[in-house]
């Protein structure tokens, strides 16, 4: 994987995911309707496939092998991959699909521009910002105390973004 040496952290820190999280129904809502008509999607970093639309064809990327095998049999199929070296045509798919990842990504503009590349009709994203409030819903209901906060840490917060494409006109 072009990451360089060091294994993608959901190796490391993921390995209870799908035991810990589960899927908020205002988050899966926001994004069936922001993804529109939208048929055909590319849901990157898809972990363990959360928040994939099962009334669309969806095909996961995902570079953690920690995170694809904790896959459901049931989730889309999945392609070890990387945001910024997505191995799809251009304007192959509807929708690119990117929910709390990029902060993962090794160079944000690199997979932006991937996800822009890849897409037909629009780019929808969650993402987080790190020098939030504790209060917020997301972080409160969603994730652990123990992922929060640690001693002496920043607390985050996260926030929607939501938008039919990068630039706010239609991919392409």
């Amino acid at each position: 994987m072009p990451r360089g040496s060091e294994p993608p952290v959901y190796d490391r820190i993921g390995v209870r995911y799908a035991a810990t999280r589960r899927p908020d129904p205002r988050i899966a809502a926001a994004i069936v309707a922001t993804l529109g008509d939208a048929r055909t999607v590319v849901n990157v970093g898809a972990g363990a496939g959360a928040y994939e639309p099962a009334d669309r064809a969806v095909v996961a990327v995902e570079p953690s092998q920690t995170m694809v095998a904790q896959r459901p049999s049931r989730a889309a199929p999945c392609i070890q991959a990387v945001a910024e070296q997505l191995p799809f045509r251009d304007r192959s798919l509807d929708a690119s699909l990117g929910i709390l990842t990029i902060h993962h990504w090794v160079d944000r503009a690199a997979g932006l521009g991937e996800l822009r590349r890849v897409a037909r009709r629009r780019v929808v994203l969650l993402t987080w910002d790190p020098d939030g409030c504790r209060d917020f819903w997301l972080t409160a209901e969603y994730l652990p105390d123990e992922t929060i906060t640690k001693a002496g840490e920043t607390i985050l917060r996260f926030f929607l973004v939501f938008a039919t494409s990068l630039l706010k006109k239609p991919c392409g």
